[in-house]
C-alpha cells in the first residue's frame, strides 16, 4: 500500500455581505519539495458561506516540505458569483500548521495566489528556489486587477505582458496631489470598494443628508434669514452635546478662542513673537487683560496669531447668480492670567487700507461680532480644504496608492498599512465626483467652490511641510507646548507615542539595520512615489525621497498612520458639531465685509449670512461627512489578520492595550469639562480615512 501524506485544509469564508460562492473551488499546495495535486475541495457539508469555517484533507504522494504558497481558483458550476476568503489554514502531516492571509474577492476563474503568511522582507524572500509564485508576480496581478477593464485584458494574456501596468496615478488638477485613475466608481476593484453594509448607510449625495435631518422642504428655498431664533428650528430632528454648547456659545469670545484649540481646524494657531508687517495693530488699539504691554506679552509668549494668507487672492464663488464673499483675515489673540485665549484684534482683508479696519473687542458688540463671523467662514472653507481634504484625504490616497503599487502581501509594511487604507480610494472617488466637481456640493454652495478649491490646494500644498505633518514638530514649531486646555495636542501627541512605539517595535523587527533599509528597493520605490506623486518632488516639503535609516522609515511611517486615523478624526469628526449652527460656521457668506465701524446692523448681518437653502446644504454634507457607519474599524482593531508570528501579534495586543488605557485617561478627563473632547479618544478614531 501506498503511503500518502494528508494536508489539513481550513479555509475561512469572511462575514462581509454576498461573500458566499456555490461554485466549485480548487486548491493547490505548493512547498520547498514539491506541489500537491490542483485539488477541488468537495464535501459533505455545506461549504463557502458567509462566515464559515470548510475543512478538508489534501493528499499527497510526498511530503512538499515547508509551505510557501496556495494556489486558489474557483470555477462557475451553479452561476456566476464573487467568493470572499479571509484566510486559509494547512496544517502539514509534521503536524505544522502554516498561516495564508487572503482578504480579497474572487471574481473570476483564474488562479490567485497567496503566500504563506509570515512577512518577509525582498532579500530574503527565496520563494522563487521553489518554484513559487514570486513578489513581482504578485504585484503584476494586483496590476491586472485595478486594470483589466481599462485595458481591456483577456484571460489568454500572460502575467509577463503586464509589466507596462500599474495601479495608475493620474492628474486630477494641476499642482494637486496624484490620485488613482478610475473612469467610475464600477473601475475600481472590489477590494477598495465600500461594504454593502456602508454603501446601504451612506447614500452620498446630499439629498440623504437633507432627508435624514429633515430639511428637504428648505432645499429650494432661496430667502434670506429674518431672524437668529429661525435658524434653531434646521437642529430639531438631530442634536448633539457640543452641538448645544456652540448654539448657546457662539457669540462668546472664550469660546471663538477656544476653537482654534479644540475644534475642527487645530491647526493654524501659532505663537506670535512680532507682528506681521501687514497686521499694524498698535498696543494703543488693544484692552489686553492684565497689565502688561503687548510687547511684553508678545515676549512672554502669550500672543497667538491666525492667518488665514492662504486665502488671499481666492477667487470666491457665485451661487444662483450672485457674487459670495471670503475673506483672508489675521486674527491676534491672547493668552489670559485665567489660562483662556481671547481675540484682542481682527483685520479681514490681508493689506491694510482705510476700508479694512482692525475691529476689537471694545467696537460696537455687532461690528465685533461681523468680524468674528467673517473669520468663522473663512475658517471652514481654509480647514474643509487645507485641514481636510490635503492634508488626510488625499495624502492617505497617496499613501495608499503607492502600497497598492508597490508593496506585496508579503511585505511587512504592507501588512502593517493595508489597515489603514480601508475604503479611502471609495470615499475619495466620492469626494472628487459629488463634492467637489463641477456639480459636487460644496462646489456649489460654499464660499471657496469651483476655482477656489483648486486654487487653495495648490497654494496649500506648496507650502505644505513634512514638520507640520508630525504633530511633536508641528506643536513644538509652532510654539504651542505651554498652551492650556489644549486637548487636541494633549491627545494628539499621547497618541503619536503610542503609535510611534508599536510602528518602531514591529519595523524593528524585520528592519535589524540600517543597511537593511538602504537595500529594500521595495521599500524606497514606495516612499519615492509618495514623494514624487504625493508632494510633486518638491524638495521644500522636507519629505523624504528615500530612507537611510531605521528610525527616519519610522518616523515616516508613524506619520503615515496618524494622518490616516488620528489626524482624520480631529478635522473630520466635528463637523457637524460645530458647523450645524450655521452662524458659527458659515459655508459662504452674500454680502462684503464692513469696510467701516458703526455701520453694521443685525439686519445686515442676517442678509451677510447664506441663504436658507445654501445653509441646509451645508449642514447635510457636514452631517453625512461626520456621520460614522455600523462596520467603522477603529483604531487598533485588526479583524483582518495579516500578521501571523507570534512576535508582531503579541505587539498588536500591547498596542491594543496602550489605547484602552489612553481611551479611560481621555474620558476621565472629559467628565469635568464643560465641554468634552472626544476626537481623538481611540474608540472614536477609525483605522483610515473611510468617510
Amino acid at each position: 500500500m501506498v503511503k500518502t501524506m494528508n494536508y489539513e485544509v481550513t479555509l475561512f469564508t469572511g462575514h462581509l455581505a454576498f461573500a458566499s460562492t456555490f461554485n466549485a473551488v480548487y486548491i493547490k499546495l505548493v512547498g520547498t519539495k514539491g506541489k500537491s495535486k490542483r485539488t477541488h475541495l468537495l464535501s459533505l457539508e455545506p461549504s463557502f458561506f458567509k462566515g464559515g469555517v470548510s475543512r478538508f484533507n489534501v493528499s499527497c504522494p510526498t511530503s512538499l516540505g515547508k509551505l510557501v504558497l496556495i494556489e486558489l481558483d474557483k470555477q462557475i458550476y451553479f452561476f456566476k458569483d464573487s467568493w470572499y476568503p479571509a484566510k486559509a489554514e494547512v496544517k502539514s502531516p509534521e503536524e505544522e500548521t502554516y498561516h495564508f492571509p487572503i482578504y480579497q474577492w474572487i471574481t473570476d476563474s483564474e488562479v490567485h495566489y497567496f503566500r504563506e503568511g509570515r512577512a518577509l522582507l525582498i532579500f530574503e524572500d527565496d520563494s522563487n528556489l521553489f518554484g513559487g509564485y514570486s513578489r513581482q508576480q504578485e504585484l503584476k496581478q494586483r496590476q491586472k486587477i485595478f486594470h483589466s477593464a481599462d485595458c481591456r485584458l483577456t484571460a489568454l494574456q500572460t502575467l509577463e505582458s503586464l509589466t507596462c501596468l500599474s495601479p495608475r496615478w493620474d492628474v486630477y488638477e494641476k499642482g494637486v496631489p496624484h490620485c488613482i485613475k478610475a473612469d467610475s466608481l464600477d473601475s475600481l476593484p472590489y477590494d477598495v470598494h465600500f461594504s454593502v453594509t456602508k454603501t446601504a448607510e451612506m447614500r452620498y449625495t446630499a439629498v440623504t443628508g437633507l432627508l435624514e435631518l429633515e430639511l428637504i422642504e428648505l432645499a429650494e428655498c432661496k430667502s434670506s434669514w429674518t431672524r437668529i431664533s429661525d435658524i434653531s428650528h434646521l437642529l430639531s430632528a438631530h442634536r448633539t452635546q457640543v452641538l448645544d454648547f456652540v448654539q448657546k456659545h457662539w457669540k462668546e469670545d472664550s469660546f471663538f478662542g477656544y476653537q482654534f484649540l479644540n475644534g475642527v481646524n487645530p491647526t493654524l494657531i501659532r505663537c506670535c513673537r512680532a507682528l506681521p508687517e501687514n497686521f499694524p495693530v498698535t498696543g494703543d488699539m488693544l484692552s489686553l487683560y492684565g497689565q502688561h504691554s503687548l510687547a511684553d506679552e508678545m515676549k512672554n509668549g502669550n500672543i497667538f496669531l491666525c492667518d488665514y494668507k492662504l486665502l488671499d487672492g481666492v477667487q470666491s464663488n457665485t451661487i444662483k447668480g450672485k457674487k459670495q464673499y471670503l475673506m483672508a483675515p489675521l486674527i491676534l489673540l491672547q493668552k489670559t492670567p485665567d489660562g483662556r485665549l481671547m481675540p484682542i484684534a481682527i483685520q479681514l482683508k490681508q493689506k491694510p487700507a482705510k476700508d479694512n479696519p482692525i475691529f476689537v473687542p471694545t467696537d460696537s458688540e455687532t461690528d465685533w461680532l461681523m468680524a468674528k463671523i467673517f473669520v468663522r467662514s473663512a475658517d471652514f472653507n481654509f480647514f474643509e480644504v487645507n485641514a481636510h481634504l490635503l492634508r488626510t484625504h488625499l495624502l492617505a490616497e497617496v499613501f495608499t496608492v503607492s502600497v497598492l503599487r508597490n508593496l506585496p502581501m508579503v511585505h511587512p509594511l504592507y501588512k502593517l498599512l493595508i489597515p489603514h487604507t480601508r475604503y479611502t480610494l471609495n470615499i475619495n472617488f466620492l469626494a472628487r465626483q459629488l463634492l467637489i466637481s463641477k456639480t459636487g456640493v460644496l462646489t456649489r454652495f460654499a464660499a471657496s467652490g469651483g476655482k477656489g478649491v483648486v486654487t487653495i490646494l495648490q497654494k496649500a500644498l506648496s507650502s505644505l511641510t513634512y514638520s507640520s505633518l508630525c504633530i511633536p514638530d508641528d506643536i513644538a514649531e509652532r510654539g504651542l507646548n505651554d498652551v492650556p486646555n489644549f486637548y487636541y495636542r494633549d491627545d494628539g501627541l499621547k497618541l503619536w507615542e503610542i503609535i510611534h512605539r508599536f510602528v518602531k517595535e514591529i519595523l524593528s523587527y524585520y528592519y535589524k539595520t540600517d543597511d537593511d533599509v538602504q537595500k529594500d528597493c521595495e521599500l524606497q520605490k514606495w516612499i519615492q512615489d509618495i514623494y514624487e506623486h504625493g508632494f510633486l518632488s518638491q524638495a521644500s516639503t522636507g519629505i523624504p525621497q528615500k530612507f537611510t535609516t531605521v528610525a527616519e522609515m519610522v518616523k515616516f511611517v508613524t506619520m503615515v498612520i496618524f494622518t490616516c486615523s488620528a489626524q482624520h478624526s480631529a478635522v473630520n469628526s466635528g463637523q457637524y458639531d460645530f458647523g450645524a449652527w450655521m452662524p458659527n460656521s458659515p459655508v459662504t457668506l452674500q454680502l462684503p465685509p464692513p469696510t467701516k465701524k458703526g455701520k453694521t446692523s443685525e439686519k445686515q448681518m442676517l442678509d451677510t449670512f447664506p441663504s436658507i437653502n445654501t445653509t441646509v446644504h451645508g449642514m447635510a454634507v457636514m452631517w453625512l461627512l461626520s456621520k460614522q457607519s455600523s462596520d467603522s474599524v477603529f483604531l487598533g482593531q485588526y479583524p483582518q489578520e495579516h500578521f501571523t508570528e507570534e512576535f508582531p501579534l503579541q505587539k498588536i495586543k500591547y498596542f491594543q492595550e496602550e489605547l484602552k488605557n489612553l481611551s479611560a485617561e481621555i474620558k476621565a478627563r472629559n467628565e469635568s469639562l464643560d465641554l468634552p473632547y472626544t476626537y481623538l479618544d481611540p474608540e472614536m478614531v477609525e483605522n483610515s480615512v473611510s468617510i
